[in-house]
């Protein structure tokens, strides 16, 4: 979840009169923190799929296709393996694969979510979370109230109240809960408290404290977690990095954005340790080995394993 995220909700939020709404978010005191990963304002990226927001419409690709205009009037993006999603600014929560004419409606009144291989998490106007499985016309459940974030991973789904507690369930075996846990567990179990922002992928996920620093957890063979546990895996929260506002996560590297706009990264394709990439960064996503971001001016932005960048044109 990012400063602009939350401005997008709080924006929601008063189209719907939700002053209690507003006021929750605003005694958050959060840092400026941008969009990324799976699932974010601008960009999301998962595997080779991808997806950009450009004047409010959403556009998505995979590998090194050319992004095709898919949907209008979107606020956020997400993907899957196979599948897209959009959240439109009515509140309404879409997926499709292949065409967009095709598109199923998951939920409405949604003001944020998360999407992964394993299904997808929203968080309504009331800050309730419902879980849905994919495209599968199953209606989502509630699982938690009081819910500002969250993130799906391959097999483990994580969640952030309202408090700044960050709450884990699902595979534990690579370390993914952060708090020594090898052994999945049935209900969300707290790992971490202070935390403003989190972000999942295959067995490793990052989280993103208020004071800007960086911590990780889970399997780390190729650095996606920098050096600690380098070639097997990280069982507790471990800081990385620091200054930061904003995390992206692939499948084996990370990156972060820093107050400054400097664009950082690190694991496959990269350095261990963090390097810096580029600058005048807004926003990022990570994918298997794809690395997207949005400059101030608006560009767009890929690194392919490392390699890059090369621009990628929207619209025409």
């Amino acid at each position: 979840m990012n400063m602009s995220s939350l401005l997008a909700m709080v924006r929601f939020a008063e189209r719907a009169f939700l002053v209690p709404a507003m006021v929750m978010i605003a005694t958050l005191s959060l840092s400026s923190i941008a969009a990324a990963d799976a699932s974010g304002e601008q960009l999301a990226s998962y595997y080779d799929r991808h997806m950009a927001i450009s004047g409010g419409t959403a556009y998505g690709w995979t590998g090194k296709e050319r992004p095709t205009a898919m949907v209008a009037e979107v606020v956020q993006v997400g993907v899957a393996k196979d599948v897209y999603y959009a959240l439109r600014k009515n509140g309404t929560l879409l997926t499709w694969s292949g065409s967009p004419a095709n598109a199923m409606v998951l939920m409405r009144d949604v003001v944020s979510f998360s999407a992964g291989n394993s299904g997808w998490l929203a968080i309504n106007r009331t800050w309730s979370l419902w879980q849905g499985a994919g495209a599968v016309r199953e209606p989502p459940r509630k699982i938690a109230e009081r819910v500002m974030a969250a993130a799906v991973g391959d097999g483990t789904d994580y969640y952030l109240t309202t408090a700044g507690d960050l709450y884990v369930r699902g595979q534990a075996n690579r370390g993914q809960y952060g708090d020594g846990h090898l052994v999945a567990t049935s209900d969300f179990v707290k790992t971490a408290s202070g935390v403003a922002a989190v972000r999942a992928h295959s067995g490793h996920a990052l989280y993103l404290d208020k004071d800007g620093e960086v911590f990780g957890t889970g399997g780390n063979v190729n650095g996606p977690l920098s050096a600690p546990g380098l070639g097997d895996k990280v069982v507790k929260w471990t800081s990385i990095f620091s200054g930061a506002k904003a995390i992206a996560t692939g499948a084996a590297h990370s990156a972060a954005i820093r107050e400054d706009g400097s664009l950082w990264a690190w694991g496959s394709g990269f350095a261990i340790e963090p390097t810096k990439i580029a600058d005048r960064i807004v926003a990022v996503s990570a994918g298997n080995g794809t690395t997207l971001a949005f400059s101030a001016d608006g560009k767009l932005w890929e690194w392919d394993g490392g390699s890059g960048p090369r621009q990628i044109a929207l619209g025409r």
